[in-house]
């Protein structure tokens, strides 16, 4: 799909489709699964209500993709999620992988994805698909620092949300926090991993940083992983080794690695 009337069209007859299951919506909140989280969040997240993710930076765009999925996935409680994202994003981060999100643990049954050529059609479609009270949650991505992305449009998604009580999540990358209508609002950069047994490739690993909240809950920073097997975070606090300090020799080729001399640092 990729203009904006003929986008939010075949996206009205999409969500007419859909039907919404019968225990989606019962709490107010939808949590982490991680009592470090939940706890000093007062149970979790608001449900009805519209939360940004920020990429810290552009490198950290897989990253905010990834933790927002796994938010919608929380809120969604088995619910149809829809992702509406820019084309733009598909050239700088790369396409969504079906075997990806798969591996992540979203069943593809339960996305439908929608392509839009700029922010504008991003943000209509996206609040077209916040109105539908069928979805668990809506991920909306923008690429950037539009204009049409101001204080107002977020309040029309955060109403479209409340009415519905579908979760909106706002993947932000390239883009700076500015005053809105979002709950909370969230950087997020890529963490080091905890290998699994035989060295195997670790859970997803996230560090987040809470900036804003709008029941006044303080900034605050967790470390966290999401294992999709149980659909839920783990805590991501384990030792890391610290780097070694100063400067590295390179192993040499010719001779025993104990003949070469440390570098000495200047006095």
């Amino acid at each position: 799909m990729a203009a904006a009337p003929e986008t939010v069209r075949a996206l009205r007859s999409k969500l007419a489709a859909l039907e919404r299951p019968a225990d989606l919506g019962a709490s107010d909140f939808f949590a982490f699964g991680l009592p470090g989280v939940d706890g000093p969040l007062g149970g979790g997240l608001e449900r009805a209500a519209v939360h940004e993710i920020f990429a810290q930076a552009a490198a950290d765009a897989t990253a905010a993709a990834g933790f927002a999925l796994a938010l919608a996935l929380r809120a969604a409680d088995g619910g149809r999620i829809v992702w509406v994202r820019q084309d733009f994003a598909d050239r700088e981060a790369g396409r969504l992988d079906a075997l990806g999100l798969a591996e992540f643990g979203l069943d593809p049954g339960q996305l439908l994805l929608v392509r839009a050529r700029d922010a504008a059609d991003v943000l209509k479609a996206g609040e077209e698909a916040a109105r539908c009270a069928a979805l668990g949650a809506v991920l909306i991505e923008p690429w950037g620092d539009p204009r049409v992305l101001d204080l107002n449009a977020t309040r029309r998604l955060s109403l479209a949300a409340a009415a519905s009580r579908v979760t909106a999540l706002m993947v932000r990358v390239a883009a700076a926090p500015a005053p809105s209508a979002a709950s909370t609002r969230w950087t997020v950069r890529a963490a080091p991993s905890r290998p699994l047994e035989a060295n195997a490739p670790g859970l997803p690993a996230f560090t987040i940083n809470l900036l804003r909240h709008r029941a006044g809950v303080p900034p605050r920073q967790w470390r966290v992983e999401w294992d999709r097997d149980v659909s839920h975070f783990k805590s991501g606090d384990w030792p890391i080794a610290a780097p070694l300090p100063g400067r590295l020799v390179a192993v040499p080729a010719g001779r025993p690695v104990e003949e070469v001399q440390p570098l000495r640092r200047a006095g």
